[in-house]
């Protein structure tokens, strides 16, 4: 069993369904309302402790109802909880979300207690790093914050998964202690200081991006896959065929994977073919915890993506 230590973002989320995405200044009616967790981070650590692995989890919430019952999922799921920290006077992070019948959807969050989430908390928390075997932050907390969690597991050989989400502009920072880059298309554009669609091709985006200094970049694009550019070159990692209800948090799904991948010592083909499979499943139920897949059911379909690899 792999270590994963998630230093990351829990985000309660306020969902609405439409029938379809309202545009700049129109309101359209939406209906089942509700409540449920999300969050980059968190979305990841349930998704990897359902594939198998150890795992812990950094982050700051609000001493809230909100926070509390996100202490009670990381319970559920068999997470980590010791290192999960309180912010004293900011509240637990919101996201709203408003999901389409078509599949897609617009989302706002507040970063709240993930905004207070600091370089010096990591610095005075950085055990669940070092025994980690593979850690990953999303940008729902700072970005001085996931970068210090980078260069303390590159310091004890902890590979780092950096998931540019929100994404923010990447140059000028030194990204050598990440091991993999992980955008999806838009994301990718504005980490290079560039609009999310900007007519770059994919392949020379990636190539640019490895250029900040990762030794991967990954670039998820949905059911085309992932363009995967390294050393060796690139190539391409197809997504599954699958009846697709809700894409939110299938980009959570394939970190998670990929995470879980490493930490057992796969080849980074296999890693990543697991995170696929596993954001390719995801996308086959609603929402985000409840749609994460178990070992088994990612098991089963796994080799359709390895052996598909271009």
């Amino acid at each position: 069993m792999g270590a994963v230590t998630i230093v990351g973002s829990y985000v309660v989320a306020l969902v609405v369904d439409t029938d379809r995405l309202p545009v700049a200044e129109e309101t359209v009616i939406g209906w089942n309302y509700h409540e449920t967790h999300g969050g980059k981070g968190s979305n990841m650590a349930v998704a990897a402790a359902r594939l198998g692995a150890d795992v812990g989890f950094l982050g700051k919430i609000g001493r809230d109802r909100y926070g509390e019952a996100f202490l009670e999922l990381l319970r559920e799921e068999g997470v980590h909880d010791e290192d999960v920290l309180y912010a004293e006077a900011t509240p637990t992070a919101v996201g709203f979300i408003i999901s389409c019948t078509d599949g897609r959807n617009i989302i706002v969050t507040d970063r709240g207690a993930n905004g207070d989430f600091s370089p010096d908390d990591v610095a005075s928390h950085s055990d669940p790093i070092t025994r980690a075997d593979v850690i990953v932050s999303p940008l729902e907390i700072p970005l001085d914050t996931a970068l210090a969690a980078a260069r303390v597991a590159h310091r004890h050989g902890v590979f780092t998964i950096l998931n540019p989400a929100p994404a923010e502009d990447l140059r000028g920072h030194d990204l050598a202690c990440v091991f993999a880059l992980t955008p999806n298309e838009g994301e990718a554009r504005v980490c290079l200081g560039l609009p999310p669609d900007d007519p770059t091709p994919d392949e020379d985006i990636a190539v640019r991006l490895r250029q900040l200094g990762v030794e991967h970049v990954l670039l998820t694009r949905g059911e085309q896959g992932v363009l995967w550019v390294s050393a060796e070159g690139t190539r391409v990692v197809p997504a599954l065929r699958v009846n697709v209800l809700d894409t939110v948090g299938a980009g959570d799904a394939f970190n998670a994977g990929l995470a879980v991948g490493l930490s057992e010592k796969r080849s980074m083909a296999e890693a990543i073919s697991l995170g696929v499979t596993t954001a390719s499943l995801s996308t086959e139920a609603r929402e985000t915890v409840l749609s994460y897949p178990p070992r088994d059911a990612v098991s089963r379909r796994f080799s359709e993506v390895l052996s598909s690899i271009a």
